[in-house]
């Protein structure tokens, strides 16, 4: 490294050394507002209240089209399909690894593959549900 560099480099640090003091001591600068902010608190307009009330009708009105048209167009039929032909195909799964898993030279206890699921499926949901109900 030459010089003209160190010497950039050290004018680049201090540059930012500076700015760095500058930031804090208008962090640190207090403004006197004599009340102003809490009397345009005070003075605010009660339609936030309005709009509020409008804002939670409005979600309720569209949960409720939404969960009519969800029943009306069959979206319960749909759900019903999804989880069925899921069930079909982690059954298919299952079948297929069960026939071919002991053709294989890997040494597969099933026993011990179901055991896996039903831990990962039944018991680890339990103990999250319930550490986190015990957290709550």
């Amino acid at each position: 490294m030459t010089d003209k560099d160190k010497i950039l480099i050290d004018d680049f640090f201090e540059g930012r050394n500076e700015l760095a003091d500058l930031f804090k001591q208008a962090a640190q600068q207090q403004i006197e507002d004599n009340g102003f902010t809490e009397r345009v608190m005070q003075n605010l307009p009660e339609k936030t209240v309005t709009i509020h009330r409008l804002s939670c009708l409005w979600s309720l009105f569209c949960i409720l089209v939404g969960a009519g048209l969800f029943f009306a167009f069959g979206g319960w039929q749909v759900l019903q399909g999804l989880f069925y032909g899921g069930l079909r195909m982690l059954l298919g799964w299952l079948e297929v690894f069960a026939i071919t898993a002991p053709t294989t030279e890997i040494n597969i206890n099933l026993w011990v593959v179901l055991l896996l699921l039903v831990f990962v499926l039944v018991f680890l949901p339990y103990q999250t549900y319930r550490k986190l109900s015990a957290t709550l």
